[in-house]
């Protein structure tokens, strides 16, 4: 099986392939709270976001990831980009990861609807038997959204990246596995349902 270019679409967002016609949507959404300046995450600064682009499609052409740009249904706009990547389809894992949202976004249904949109891909299409999240163990933030998925916390990889401004990060490993999945479901659709009950 391939890791094939696929659309994924609910109710509050889309997930677009990641491709050129995104650039200028792109840039908006990371000027959205500056979020290149966090040095707790890996957001390219507005001017990289072209290189950022090439690299996904690089990435996709070797099997490797799989990026998108999150829309907005509501607005229309680009909230932000996530992928699949560290894709093992032998193995049957990957990893979810390089999310990020512009600050209008974060603590709404658009991520919440983009994880379960990417995890049913996962799992359901894909075949998964595993799905992992990793973030810096400093990013409180990134790991109590991860927590929210209902994902385990498996523990700490040492020492595991290097940041932009020469920090050794520590990673806190999360995953979701095949098991998990039936129960995740119904967590994420629930919270959904809770937030725009009408959309049910």
């Amino acid at each position: 099986m391939d890791l094939e270019a696929v659309e994924l679409a609910g109710t509050h967002v889309r997930l677009e392939p990641l491709a050129p016609g995104h650039h200028r949507g792109l840039c908006e959404a990371v000027q959205d709270g500056e979020l290149w300046t966090l040095n707790v995450t890996l957001v390219p600064h507005p001017r990289d976001v072209g290189a950022f682009i090439d690299d996904a499609l690089a990435a996709h052409a070797a099997g490797s990831q799989l990026a998108f740009a999150t829309i907005d249904l509501a607005t229309g706009r680009i909230a932000g980009s996530t992928r699949f990547m560290a894709v093992n389809l032998p193995n049957r894992r990957l990893e979810i990861g390089f999310t990020f949202l512009g600050r209008s976004w974060q603590r709404t249904a658009v991520n919440t609807e983009a994880k379960l949109l990417m995890l049913t891909h996962a799992f359901e299409t894909l075949g998964m038997n595993r799905v992992e999240f990793l973030t810096d163990v400093r990013n409180n933030a990134s790991r109590a959204a991860i927590a929210r998925l209902g994902a385990t916390h498996e523990g700490v990889l040492r020492q595991h990246m290097v940041m932009r401004d020469g920090w050794v990060r520590d990673s806190a490993l999360y995953s979701i596995t095949g098991p998990d999945w039936p129960d995740t479901k119904n967590l994420l659709m629930a919270r959904l349902d809770r937030r725009h009950p009408s959309a049910s």
